[in-house]
């Protein structure tokens, strides 16, 4: 089964330090866009859930945004320096065993 990874709904947390790492499901709602700066998997490639997949830049912080499942990256939908929006599909993870 093929799970999409979808950009979350983040915002730059008010404590937050320019250029510190936070990952996405700790910071609060409110962001409508942001530029993804970096894949570290190529398709193809094994991943396991919660995995670093993806670093997004948005207002001084870096978002890491993780695999939602165990197994290869099926696809990249979005590209490295591309604007990308909540809730927007980034790629997809082809599940282990399909």
């Amino acid at each position: 089964m093929r799970r999409p990874i979808v950009m979350p709904d983040v915002g730059a947390p008010a404590t937050a330090a320019a250029g510190q790492t936070h990952d996405a499901s700790a910071i609060d709602a409110g962001l409508t866009g942001a530029m993804l700066h970096l894949w570290f998997v190529e398709p193809g490639e094994p991943v396991y859930a919660g995995d670093r997949l993806i670093e997004v830049l948005l207002e001084g912080a870096t978002v890491d945004i993780s695999s939602p499942a165990t197994g290869r990256l099926a696809e990249k939908a979005a590209r490295a320096g591309e604007r990308v929006v909540t809730g927007q599909v980034l790629g997809y993870v082809e599940e282990e065993g399909e």
